[in-house]
């Protein structure tokens, strides 16, 4: 791997974690327990500007980080934060590896747009899988709550990950555009 994506990877990486240590968290008005934050747009803006290995990389390495230094209310909990994130991610991957050719400058709000329904659906999809399988067991792993409040829980869980993709990626975008000054594929270019 290049210099250039290995310092992409430490700088995107500590600024993520530094948005996850930092107080700018807003509980969901629906359900207070989940948290709404800004730390995995630097992640959407690595994987958007330099490519898949970086964005996957920050995200572990941020994951790492996070299950040292602030796990949060479970000590895995940065598995399910890995899991939510890489399964955003394999949905603009997916626009961007099959569909995203087709669109020219002007029509990079539309890339954008699909970039972030299929986030969202991939994102909603592997989490409700997640959430159903591990928080019923008990703690370190999950919550031990039973299946049936689990099941009644998982629409609120889903509203939230959907939710978080409607900011995330569009700003992850925009940040990308800014930084590269309307050269975000590059690193889509250069694999």
């Amino acid at each position: 791997m290049e210099s250039k994506k290995i310092a992409a990877i430490a700088i995107f990486t500590a600024l993520s974690v530094a948005l996850v240590l930092s107080p700018a968290k807003f509980p969901a008005p629906y359900a207070p327990f989940l948290k709404y934050q800004i730390w995995e747009i630097p992640i959407v803006t690595a994987f958007l500007l330099y490519g898949p290995l970086v964005g996957v990389a920050t995200s572990t390495i941020n994951t790492i980080i996070l299950l040292v230094v602030y796990p949060g209310d479970l000590p895995i909990g940065p598995l399910y934060n890995l899991a939510a994130v890489l399964s955003m991610l394999l949905g603009i991957y997916i626009i961007h590896r099959f569909v995203a050719e087709r669109f020219s400058r002007r029509q990079e709000t539309i890339l954008t747009a699909f970039s972030t329904v299929l986030g969202s659906i991939a994102r909603v999809g592997v989490m409700s899988i997640v959430n159903l399988v591990f928080l019923r067991y008990p703690y370190p792993i999950g919550f031990s709550i039973p299946v049936e409040a689990l099941t009644a829980m998982l629409p609120a869980i889903a509203l939230f990950n959907a939710t978080i993709v409607l900011y995330t990626i569009p700003l992850g975008y925009f940040v990308s555009r800014a930084v590269s000054f309307g050269t975000s594929t590059e690193g889509w270019s250069q694999r």
